[in-house]
């Protein structure tokens, strides 16, 4: 009998143990950009709520970069761009996740060649989100393209608003940074890529989960329970990409799975093993890799 309850007692003891886990819950915000995808087919598939774990979704970089300085996200995915930025204010700030690379996701679109841009006199306006790795970008662009500075009017929107520029646009120079599955919308009305991270810059862009020392440190168990799912979710991508192309389309705008398959080509994963030359470039910039998951 004694025994009995003595087992009783211990099995309650563990459960409350591991259910203590992930009793606090873990909120995290990331856009549709095609390198986050595997975050939205972990939640589809259901393998985030065990883990407590809320997916915040969001239009712009730069929003979900205000979204965690605000405190409504415990952790957000972006580039080191922002990363780099929001570390000026918390020095805590660190990554522990890598999601991929760009590799020609990131793009400059326009519906004029970059001769045309060069040889006209009108003034050029840049649809960009300013607080975010689009900003960067476009610095390149311009000193590669030798565009005139003084001629650029800059507009700073999130991508779901620049995607809905209207077609009776096209009459003045326009030039677009963006990035899958945002590009397609733009190319259906008439913007044409004009330079990519995958062949026209120097700049090494990736992509990553960050959050606190301190965070991290309350929420363990959860972020490398959601590191599995992750790792899981690209292992099915590359097993099933129709499949995984069906749970994730709610939140991909409205690309088709042939556009959705070409925009894969634009991303590396390092979810699970970081190339070495890619490593060795990021090592370069000083981004910290010694708490990844």
């Amino acid at each position: 009998m004694l025994k009995r309850v003595f087992l009783t007692l211990l099995s309650a003891f563990l459960f409350i143990s591991c259910s203590s886990d992930y009793d606090k819950k873990l909120k995290i915000s990331a856009t549709t950009w095609i390198g986050y995808t595997p975050l939205f087919y972990a939640k589809e598939m259901g393998w985030l709520k065990p883990l407590n774990i809320k997916l915040l979704n969001v239009s712009s970089l730069s929003e979900n970069m205000y979204l965690y300085k605000a405190g409504s996200s415990d952790a957000y995915v972006g580039t080191q761009y922002e990363y780099n930025i929001l570390r000026k204010e918390d020095s805590t700030l660190i990554p522990v996740m890598m999601f991929d690379k760009s590799h020609g996701g990131d793009v400059i679109m326009s519906n004029f060649s970059i001769e045309e841009l060069k040889n006209s006199s009108k003034p050029i306006e840049a649809y960009l989100e300013m607080d975010s790795i689009n900003y960067t970008l476009f610095e390149d662009f311009i000193k590669k393209s030798e565009l005139d500075e003084e001629r650029i009017v800059y507009i700073n929107q999130d991508q779901s608003h620049i995607s809905t520029i209207k077609e009776t646009s096209l009459g003045k120079p326009i030039i677009i940074v963006t990035y899958s599955p945002y590009d397609n919308k733009l190319h259906s009305k008439g913007f044409k890529k004009i330079a990519s991270t995958k062949d026209e810059f120097n700049l090494l862009v990736f992509d990553a989960m960050f959050t606190t020392t301190k965070t991290l440190t309350e929420h363990k168990k959860q972020f490398e329970g959601l590191k599995k799912a992750v790792d899981r979710a690209v292992a099915m991508l590359h097993k099933d990409p129709k499949q995984f192309y069906e749970k994730i389309k709610p939140y991909i705008l409205e690309i088709s799975y042939n556009e959705f398959k070409s925009a894969l080509a634009n991303v590396i994963w390092i979810n699970e093993e970081i190339p070495s030359e890619i490593k060795d470039r990021i090592k370069k910039e000083n981004f910290p890799m010694q708490d990844l998951i």
